[in-house]
């Protein structure tokens, strides 16, 4: 059966299509026909580039109302959306533009300067600037051209939209989602979040990523939901909006700035019905700092580039695991509905409950593969189909997930496996320590050891040595990091993940 994700996203839109869809923190209001309109003028523009049924558009512009028009003509017009994180410089985007072959670049006009000439040897037919304050060439070429469209029909495999990871470890790849696969997706979440007719999203993510492009905006358009959009996260703003809002989906860190809010009460989450936490782990700490603050229970699930949301705490009771409905902190929840999730072992296994493992996940949610790289998409398959995430977990009796890390941060010393995220809960316990990681670095006899790189909270005092003693005390020995060094911050990428090959990097040191 063909059908268009746009079409899909369409069918939420409400009734009254001249009711407020998206509020802008400049005061600007877009209604629900303006984005019905807006994304036909630009999907019938990209139309008369005579482009290939499946040619690439690529994006790096700020965030904006009329990024979301291009991402919906752009599915629309049954082309592919590939955005780009604005933080990547030249090298980076002449690797994305060889790699993807866009015949499309949209950029802001600040970097038209040097992205003409990278675009231009990468073969890019058409550069078109879009800024954020409603102005750019794509915008002045689209406006003559009707507001009346069509959807292109689009079939269960068809691309919808190409999501490079982040490139952590060896060169980025890029994640093929159909329009089946966010479609499905937005599906599921709609009626597992129990979204309501009167509900309002908070949206103060970036639109580059998963989380801010396809949880929150489809979920969103889906269940025709008006949206409150920040251009960037201001966390006393946030606040300030949640009387006028029920929904608010960040990331850890953006709840870790809340929380430093004195403004931050019960009285100001009053009208709101649910808090939603991904992208990176949710430390137990914040989990019950908030619930203290606000009288609200984070809903904590999991997801990645390659399979949209895979797993998630229930919002209520969860039929399928005995009527469950607690938000359980330091887990990410039940796979989700129509998703199969199982730990493995080394040879395959399927492992039995409590015991860590790779996660490998299966359902309609999950990516077609990996960009031009079809020997890299068989690795990471297994013969019946599921997908091999690259991160470690266990299921615990009642049927929660729980991580405790990627397999590439597993640390192997002296021929035992120690499991980062359960060093640094232990370390995050202790008195005095805002957070920290544990990273692996090469070591002549044990083959690796860890070495422990903690931020100390306001006003505490901590000492490397005083916290290795600590944990002596709470860890077998093999889990002992070998050193421990106090820093101001842990480097983050922009949706809030602590970036450890930067820290392995630093670290990476010779023993005698």
């Amino acid at each position: 059966m063909k059908q268009n994700l746009y079409s899909v996203l369409r069918a939420g839109f409400p009734a009254d299509l001249d009711a407020i869809a998206v509020e802008t923190d400049q005061g600007q209001r877009y209604r629900w026909r303006d984005l019905e309109q807006g994304s036909a003028r630009l999907a019938n523009f990209l139309d008369s580039l005579g482009l290939s049924p499946d040619a690439r558009v690529a994006v790096q512009a700020e965030k904006s109302v009329e990024y979301l028009l291009l991402y919906l003509a752009t599915v629309r017009a049954g082309r592919v959306f590939l955005p780009l994180n604005t933080a990547y410089q030249p090298g980076e985007i002449t690797y994305f533009l060889g790699d993807a072959q866009p015949e499309v670049f949209v950029c802001s006009s600040a970097n038209l300067h040097w992205v003409d000439g990278i675009a231009s040897k990468a073969g890019v037919r058409h550069v078109l600037t879009l800024d954020d304050n409603r102005t750019g060439s794509l915008l002045e070429l689209s406006a003559e051209f009707s507001d009346q469209q069509t959807a292109a029909p689009c079939g269960p495999q068809d691309l919808a939209a190409i999501l490079y990871t982040s490139g952590t470890t060896g060169r980025s790849k890029g994640a093929m989602l159909s329009h089946v696969n966010l479609a499905t997706n937005a599906q599921t979440l709609k009626d597992y979040w129990g979204w309501q007719p009167n509900d309002v999203l908070i949206h103060a993510l970036p639109v580059f990523h998963v989380h801010g492009l396809f949880v929150a905006i489809h979920a969103a358009l889906l269940n025709g939901s008006k949206m409150l959009w920040m251009s960037k996260f201001d966390p006393r703003q946030v606040i300030e909006r949640m009387s006028d809002a029920t929904v608010f989906m960040g990331v850890p860190t953006l709840y870790v700035r809340m929380l430093a809010e004195p403004t931050l009460t019960h009285a100001r989450a009053q009208a709101m019905r649910l808090f939603i936490s991904g992208s990176a782990p949710l430390l137990i700490e914040t989990f019950e700092a908030w619930r203290e603050r606000t009288g609200h229970t984070i809903l904590e699930r999991y997801g990645m580039s390659e399979t949209v949301m895979l797993t998630s705490n229930p919002y209520t009771d969860d039929p399928r695991y005995s009527g469950h409905s607690e938000r359980r902190g330091g887990t990410v929840g039940f796979p989700l509905p129509g998703v199969e999730l199982r730990i493995c072992g080394s040879d395959g296994e399927t492992l039995a409950d409590g015991e860590i493992g790779g996660v490998e996940v299966k359902g309609p949610n999950v990516f077609q593969g990996y960009w031009r790289m079809p020997e890299k998409t068989r690795e990471e398959f297994t013969e019946d189909g599921f997908f091999k995430t690259g991160d470690l977990g266990q299921i615990d009796a009642q049927g929660y997930v729980v991580l405790v890390g990627r397999s590439k941060d597993l640390i192997i010393s002296g021929g035992y496996n120690v499991y980062p995220a359960e060093v640094e809960g232990v370390l995050n316990e202790l008195e005095g320590v805002a957070e920290s990681a544990l990273i692996g670095v090469p070591h002549p006899d044990f083959g690796e050891v860890g070495f422990a790189i903690v931020v100390a909270s306001p006003g505490a005092e901590l000492t490397g040595e005083a916290l290795i003693d600590a944990l002596k005390k709470r860890l077998a020995n093999f889990k002992i990091p070998k050193r421990c060094f106090i820093v101001d911050a842990l480097p983050r990428n922009t949706m809030g993940k602590v970036q450890k090959n930067l820290l392995r990097d630093q670290y990476r040191v010779s023993f005698p």
